[in-house]
């Protein structure tokens, strides 16, 4: 009998999850507060979606009574006082359910309000802590938490993680809480609601969706889980690309919903970023470092404007990972994938009018040390501190994307 054990050996985890996507979608919101024996639901979104569009007077009208008050000062950087600030107004109507409506910074933001409610410890012994030696330590957080329904206005691979990163200007690293018991009980995927965001919005959320797509076609082994789960995510954000600028095209910014929800269920089966090749472990480091420090800068920005360097830079360290990436785009051939997928990746995002280098996003040169210095610290993509002893290239690699 023959095995692949590098294929066949996995964990797969399944939530529990209701979901509702299509035409009035949101119809369906009371029979979900229903199912949760709940009555009073607290709603936590934007200043945009809140005072620009209609969608929050839309739920509320839905919900009649059952909504009994909305927190719309939710930033984008997820700041540590907005949370609180919102946990507070919902503990004030004794909110026994809440709704986060928006994309990334608002349905992680919405998590960490429902930790601040049920937890009674200082917030920094409900963070994630780093010690200088060994493996990061997640408190666990035991105090049971308001249920959340998460309604998307773009696509985000938030929608129903259980880790949330607020940004406290008092520290110089992003604070990190993880409870399991904060993923959503619902998602709504209503047609309407996704078409509220702006096409600047609905862009740079396709094109962090599809980068996350193509790094992941990257891996040489997949378990069959993960293998479907990967291809049939880029599959959808390839054909919902050239459609997103269009602001009525509800299908492909749902398309995109669920290819950023397929990238979700693909780490519950099995798939992991710590495995995943130099190229996309750099990248995110770097991004998340980019969209941390410049406010002005969306993680779709982010990462059109490093990828295709990191992977001139790193990939050759990976070459079966940049050949499976080229493949994708049909230039596989000849002795440096690598370089064939950096042209082809670039090219790629410039097609969809995103940036590709870090000045073209305002980032001035002098940022660049600062920028290193908050990637080394990522956890999440160097788990084993890989990156200490690669500070000269990694640096290298920002001067040459800039």
């Amino acid at each position: 009998m023959s095995v692949n054990a590098a294929v066949t050996d996995f964990r797969a985890i399944s939530y529990p999850l209701r979901l509702y996507s299509g035409q009035d979608a949101l119809e369906q919101l009371p029979a979900e507060l229903k199912r949760q024996q709940t009555s009073r639901a607290f709603i936590v979104c934007g200043r945009s979606v809140s005072r620009k569009t209609d969608l929050i007077a839309r739920i509320q009208r839905i919900l009649g009574a059952q909504c009994v008050g909305v927190y719309d000062e939710i930033d984008k950087d997820t700041t540590l006082t907005s949370v609180q600030a919102a946990a507070a107004a919902a503990s004030a109507v004794q909110a026994d359910l809440l709704i986060g409506v928006g994309s990334g910074s608002v349905i992680q933001g919405t998590r960490v309000v429902a930790i601040l409610m049920a937890e009674s410890r200082p917030v920094d012994q409900l963070i994630t802590q780093y010690p200088a030696k060994g493996p990061a330590i997640s408190p666990r957080l035991m105090a049971p938490k308001l249920p959340i329904v998460n309604v998307l206005t773009a696509a985000t691979t938030a929608q129903n993680r259980a880790g949330s990163g607020v940004k406290d200007p008092n520290r110089n690293h992003r604070m990190e809480f993880f409870d399991p018991k904060t993923r959503p009980v619902a998602l709504f995927w209503d047609a309407d609601a996704v078409l509220t965001a702006p096409v600047s919005l609905a862009r740079t959320t396709a094109a962090s969706v599809f980068w996350r797509a193509l790094m992941n076609l990257g891996a040489p082994r997949m378990g069959p889980l993960s293998e479907g789960d990967r291809l049939q995510s880029f599959r959808l954000a390839q054909r919902a690309i050239p459609r997103v600028a269009n602001p009525q095209d509800a299908e492909a910014r749902i398309h995109l919903c669920a290819a950023a929800f397929l990238q979700n269920r693909d780490a519950d089966d099995g798939g992991t970023l710590t495995e995943k090749h130099w190229p996309a472990r750099v990248t995110y480091a770097l991004a998340t470092a980019l969209f941390n420090l410049h406010a002005h800068v969306g993680q779709g920005e982010a990462n059109s404007a490093l990828t295709a360097t990191v992977v001139r830079q790193f990939g050759g360290r990976d070459p079966e990972a940049m050949r499976l990436i080229a493949a994708a785009f049909d230039c596989a051939e000849g002795d440096t994938p690598h370089l064939n997928a950096a042209q082809a990746i670039e090219q790629a995002f410039a097609g969809m009018g995103m940036p590709t280098r870090l000045r073209d996003v305002n980032i001035p040169r002098d940022s660049l040390p600062q920028i290193l210095e908050h990637s080394l610290r990522n956890f999440n993509a160097d788990p084993q501190r890989e990156f200490l002893a690669e500070r000269d290239r990694i640096m290298a690699t920002l001067e040459a994307a800039w």
